[in-house]
């Protein structure tokens, strides 16, 4: 059975989480958590172009408007090469809802870094979960290029935490 501390603490991961719903099932007793959460819907409508412009434009307004314009359509075109540049990578995920710690102890140093070298059973975080503390391993030889999480952040389940250049 669950100590009331425990249940406490799982309550208050499940509330910071986003998951819906959890169930915990041991020797007979059950715990199961709901959240009351509402929808929200967001509606965006186009306006015509025509619309717009009621008055006519001067020369000089027409000019200014015009770097606007090649600015937003730029903006798709870089999104689409990170993309592209992230979907080589291998994502090093939270295996459970916790909090994430870099390294062994406060004072030590972080288990990686951005262009640290690590083998597929290298060791590259802490996720405590329930004061287990859950050593991740990298899955993949390779290269850490992104810490995706700071040290004491709360992680959900699947969440990515490193970003790896697969050798």
């Amino acid at each position: 059975m669950l100590k009331v501390q425990e249940i406490r603490e799982l309550i208050k991961l499940v509330d910071q989480s986003s998951i819906d719903e959890f169930v915990y099932e041991n020797d007979g007793s059950k715990i199961k958590m709901k959240k009351n959460t509402a929808a929200t819907v967001t509606t965006v409508q186009q306006v015509p172009q025509a619309a717009l412009q009621v008055a006519p434009v001067s020369q000089a307004a027409a000019v200014e408007a015009a770097p606007v314009q090649e600015q937003v359509q730029e903006a798709p075109k870089a999104a689409q090469s990170n993309e592209q540049e992230t979907a080589n990578l291998h994502k090093i995920t939270s295996p459970m809802v916790g909090t994430f710690y870099a390294s062994p102890t406060p004072d030590a140093d972080a288990y990686v870094k951005a262009g640290s070298t690590v083998t597929k059973d290298s060791i590259v975080c802490i996720v405590e979960a329930m004061k287990l503390f859950n050593e991740i391993e990298a899955e993949v030889n390779g290269e850490i290029v992104e810490v995706l999480v700071k040290s004491g952040q709360l992680v959900e389940y699947g969440q990515p935490l490193f970003l790896v250049k697969p050798e």
